[in-house]
């Protein structure tokens, strides 16, 4: 199962929390249901198809929730909700001019009518636009981004479980082998130490 972060050549598979930032950055320059898309699927963690099957009344206002439906179980009608900022929300509901159909309860209108292909693709451009390439440089990349920064900031495993509708913990706890904040601190201590003198470099030939 390691394979989930980390790639057959050992390259991570997960974009870091600057990486994400630079994505974002970047995807503010595209059109608005592109970025509305990209933003969503860096909150929530969700699988592009689970993203492109959310409607309006998917959307929680009073809660500040997001209710997905987990599309990887055998059965249909099993849902998530996933805690997301009010910002997104509103800047979901006016981007898309949904506020008041939203708020007025009427039908169910998809958020983004797109194919599959198309959003790959479209984020795909987005990461290529903010200077990311590699493994992680793929939409699956944010999703394994929202959980390893949801373990390093000591979430509980259970909820990061839940969030990304995992049906087995082992899978979620996979996330916590990434290197975080916390462990490179820890490695910067041990090259301070005496026992982890350097050599000097000015003497090299």
């Amino acid at each position: 199962m390691q394979h989930m972060i980390y790639d057959s050549n050992g390259q991570r598979k997960y974009l870091t929390t600057s990486e994400r930032t630079a994505f974002l950055k970047a995807a503010k320059n595209f059109d608005v249901s592109t970025f509305t898309l990209c933003w969503l699927i860096s909150a929530t963690g969700c699988r592009i198809s689970e993203a492109l099957s959310l409607t309006t009344k998917s959307i929680d206002i009073q809660a500040r929730l997001i209710v997905i439906e987990c599309l990887k179980k055998r059965k249909r009608g099993v849902f998530r909700s996933i805690p997301v900022p009010l910002e997104l929300i509103n800047f979901i509901l006016d981007a898309h001019d949904l506020r008041a159909h939203v708020m007025q309860g009427r039908e169910a209108l998809r958020l983004w009518t797109f194919s599959r292909v198309t959003a790959y693709r479209r984020i795909r451009k987005v990461m290529a636009a903010a200077g990311l390439s590699g493994s992680h440089a793929m939409p699956k990349g944010l999703r394994h981004c929202f959980g390893v920064a949801a373990i390093q900031s000591q979430v509980p495993l259970n909820l990061v479980q839940r969030w990304l509708g995992h049906a087995d913990m082992r899978t979620t706890a996979i996330y916590a082998s990434a290197t975080g904040p916390e462990e490179r601190s820890i490695a910067r201590r041990m090259w301070r130490a005496s026992a982890m003198t350097f050599p000097d470099l000015s003497q090299r030939a």
